[in-house]
């Protein structure tokens, strides 16, 4: 009996050993190394499961109404789908379409202009927005710190229940960085554990040769700067880039998204104006206003028949990963008992 309580005390000690051990960043093999510095916010189960539960949580708005997940949700590769442009408290309306969010550890820039440089100050800007969570981060740990339950995750979490802004931040930044999508069906072609259809493959093929330049394999983005040539918004008067450098040369240029889970990702653009994939292939073949800043390799817009088309969304449809999107350990954490 002594014998059986010592074994399984050791058998404890050793499994909360390894709870509370960083553990290194898998990344998939067929992708580059990633940019963000680990060095600097060590991964560990315990902050992501944190992060988790405040990307979940409303406290994080001034009226707890919104949280993260309002505008990023699981199921649509944490994007949003019911509307064009972001929802804030007080049923405001913001100016641009939340993007989805995964491999972010290739990310070396956020924000459709790019005006936040490093993932773990990127929440600080739906978090003060007047037009989404409009909260101080500093009223967000007083918060937290009157919750009996928060104060039991940062102890878990950090070694103690001090609860700053630093700490909020860098949990945030777990989560999203175990948000990794790589086992859509073209992963699975990648590494020779299938093959594309016909069709898919003459989607792939026109792919390589009029979208590969901007939107490059594996992460489907080269996370540039681009003016693609939509029409201007007269009502938003949106100008990109150009708002962060004030710099001419980067009006109308935002940021190329990635192209993985677009199924799930709509609508597209920055300004959420198109909600199929089809309406975003005719703008290329024939919707691009020529001006100045016009990316180089949109100057004669992309000549794609019906058929062809079809052939490059069949592909697209191939960078779908469901695994993700409907990965549970990514989706609604536990109640609290």
């Amino acid at each position: 009996m002594v014998k059986t309580i010592f074994i399984f005390c050791i058998l404890a000690i050793f499994t909360m050993a390894l709870s509370n051990t960083n553990y290194r960043f898998e990344k998939p093999s067929h992708f580059p190394e990633a940019l963000y510095d680990f060095s600097k916010n060590p991964l560990k189960p315990e902050i992501i499961e944190l992060g988790r539960k405040l990307f979940y949580d409303p406290i994080l708005s001034k009226d707890s109404t919104i949280s993260c997940a309002s505008c990023h949700s699981p199921f649509n590769a944490f994007a949003h789908t019911d509307h064009d442009l972001s929802h804030g408290i007080r049923d405001q309306i913001g100016f641009r379409n939340a993007p989805a969010l995964f491999n972010l550890a290739w990310h070396s820039n956020f924000m459709w202009d790019g005006a936040v440089n490093h993932l773990d100050m990127q929440a600080l800007a739906p978090i003060s927005s007047h037009t989404e969570m409009d909260e101080d981060i500093s009223n967000i740990c007083l918060k937290l710190s009157m919750s009996d339950n928060y104060q039991k995750l940062f102890e878990k979490a950090f070694g103690n229940n001090n609860i700053s802004g630093e700490r909020v931040l860098k949990a945030l930044s777990q989560f999203q960085l175990s948000l990794v999508s790589a086992e859509s069906k073209y992963d699975s072609v990648i590494q020779n554990l299938t093959v594309f259809t016909p069709q898919e493959k003459k989607g792939y093929e026109l792919f390589l040769k009029h979208c590969n330049s901007c939107h490059s394999e594996p992460l489907f983005s080269n996370f540039q700067f681009a003016d693609n040539g939509l029409q201007i918004d007269t009502t938003l008067n949106d100008f990109g880039r150009m708002k962060v450098t004030q710099n001419k040369a980067d009006s109308l240029k935002f940021k190329i998204p990635s192209l993985r889970n677009l199924q799930y990702s709509y609508p597209y653009m920055h300004d959420g104006r198109f909600k199929k994939l089809s309406e975003v292939l005719n703008h290329y073949v024939k919707g691009i206003e020529n001006r100045p800043g016009l990316a180089k390799d949109l100057a004669k817009k992309i000549p794609l028949s019906s058929t062809e088309k079809v052939d490059l969304i069949a592909f697209l449809l191939t960078l779908n990963d469901k695994k993700f999107v409907f990965n549970k350990e990514f989706g609604f954490p536990k109640l609290d008992k």
